[in-house]
């Protein structure tokens, strides 16, 4: 549990720079400043955010699925979602016992 709390705030963290990146895309404000320094940023988050959830799949916590969609769906949003399944099934083993 105490791994799952650690991937979540690195995907909080994440997800808090994701929103200014977004934001500052070409796309939307066009500052290429701001995305020189929050793109690097939320790679190095990304990377171990994969690097985590990869860990965790090594050790049989749970399976690949959680680093393969943490790849698909870009970092945050996926570790989250994982985590939420995983608090979910060990919520429901800790009443089943």
């Amino acid at each position: 549990m105490r791994f799952l709390n650690i991937i979540a705030w690195v995907a909080v963290v994440d997800v808090l720079l994701l929103i200014p990146l977004v934001w500052a895309s070409r796309f939307v404000a066009d500052r290429h400043e701001v995305v020189a320094i929050l793109g690097p940023l939320h790679g190095f988050f990304f990377l171990v955010l994969i690097g985590l959830c990869g860990y965790g799949a090594i050790q049989k916590w749970w399976g690949w699925w959680f680093p393969v969609i943490v790849v698909i769906t870009g970092g945050p949003i996926g570790s989250l979602l994982g985590d939420w399944i995983l608090r979910r099934q060990l919520r429901q083993s800790e009443a089943a016992n």
